[in-house]
């Protein structure tokens, strides 16, 4: 029984998080939505930031396993960067929890928020930078600054994706897999 009512506690949590994001979601509201007593909440979380930790994690998780359902040995690193990139972000753009984080970090500058937001991206810099080690080891690439170049890649695809297009036509995903290719073959910072 307990863990269906912590499972829907969090999924009530969710839910206010994404409709009115981290700030206006309150313990009363989640009791709420999840038709338990707010005390029954405290049993499983001691405060509203626990409990945004745990979603925030989950969501984590889910993120890098859809990077990882793309990632195919049979194709050359680059391209596999190009769909584990595309797929991270493609889940951002299209997951609401995500994308009410995002808006209220812009509109408000919820300090939370910005925490958990550069969570969500220092997770993101830490898987590109092991399958960034991996490809070293293989030779798959040359010898670079894995944390550097993870760094560089993930804001370099965002401002491809989404910046890029404020301005210019949208790149081709074709497009973005050549400038990442010819990025990561010869324009990496070199050592560690």
């Amino acid at each position: 029984m307990a863990p269906d009512r912590r499972r829907m506690i969090v999924e009530a949590a969710t839910r206010s998080f994404s409709l009115f994001g981290y700030k206006a979601t309150t313990m009363d509201q989640v009791a709420k939505l999840a038709n338990v007593g707010k005390g029954t909440i405290y049993t499983f979380f001691k405060n509203k930031e626990e409990l945004f930790e745990e979603i925030i994690s989950s969501l984590v998780k889910e993120m890098i396993a859809e990077a990882d359902s793309v990632i195919n040995p049979e194709l050359p690193f680059t391209e596999n960067v190009h769909r584990a990139l595309y797929r991270l972000l493609e889940f951002r753009s299209r997951h609401q929890l995500m994308i009410k984080l995002v808006q209220e970090e812009a509109e408000m500058g919820t300090l939370a928020v910005s925490e958990m937001l550069q969570h969500v991206e220092d997770e993101i810099i830490g898987y590109l930078k092991e399958k960034i080690e991996t490809a070293i080891a293989k030779g798959a690439i040359p010898a670079v600054n894995p944390e550097i170049t993870s760094f560089l890649l993930l804001k370099m695809y965002i401002a491809l994706v989404s910046d890029w297009e404020k301005n210019h036509d949208p790149l081709s995903s074709e497009q973005i897999a050549e400038i990442m290719k010819v990025f990561l073959l010869k324009g990496l910072p070199r050592g560690k």
